[in-house]
This record gives C-alpha cells, structure tokens and sequence, in this order.
C-alpha cells in the first residue's frame, strides 16, 4: 500500500488543518473527516540546505513551502534541480529520513509532467 498524507477537515466549520489537531483552530469543534493530499502544487518559496546533519550523502537538499488547489499550505523536501517560485510541482509521499529501525515519511514534491 501506498503512503498519503492527510489534511484534516473540521466538520463543523470546514477549515482544514495540516497536521492533525484536537481542536479546531477555528472554531473549536473536536470533530475532523480525513481528506488526501495529493495532485499538483504551486511552489511559494524554497531554500537549500547545504550543511547537512550527518548521515545525509547529499550535497544539499532543497526544502519548500507548496500551496494545494484547496488553499493548504504544507512544508516539504523538493527533488528537483531547476527551481522556480510558481511553479507546479507533484505532491507525492515518501521516506524523508532514514531512522534505526524506523524510516520517517514526509511530503516529496518532484517536477510536474
């Protein structure tokens, strides 16, 4: 089965949260209804990271602030060479960090095609 990430939308009011909450930031109601993140992303802004914790057998990676259609905003790491601000990236799910025993999964954001 394939990894999702989830937003998590308030029954009573609608507002969406990312990552999970027990009360709505909004409104206060305790009540949420899962709804996949996914598709295509419009990339707000980036950075690179270059000094790398140890362990990482990368030069850089690059990291990114995405906005979904429905207006989430969610942070993540970004493969992709050529970066612009505006461009539509793909959301998609993966290891993000390699733990003992346990891997970590995160928001992978590639070039759209």
């Amino acid at each position: 089965m394939e990894p999702k990430m989830y937003a998590y939308r308030c029954t009573s009011c609608g507002k969406l949260h990312h990552p999970a909450y027990f009360v709505c930031r909004r409104c206060g109601h305790r009540q949420f209804e899962e709804v996949p993140l996914e598709g295509e992303v419009t990339l707000l802004t980036y950075t690179r990271v270059y000094n790398l914790p140890e362990g990482y057998m990368k030069p850089w990676l690059a990291f990114g602030i995405v906005e979904f259609p429905n207006g989430l905003r969610v942070t993540g790491q970004i493969y992709c060479e050529d970066l612009a601000v505006g461009m539509m990236l793909k959301a998609t799910v993966g290891v993000v960090k390699e733990g003992v025993g346990q891997d970590y999964y995160g928001f992978i954001f590639k070039k759209a095609e």
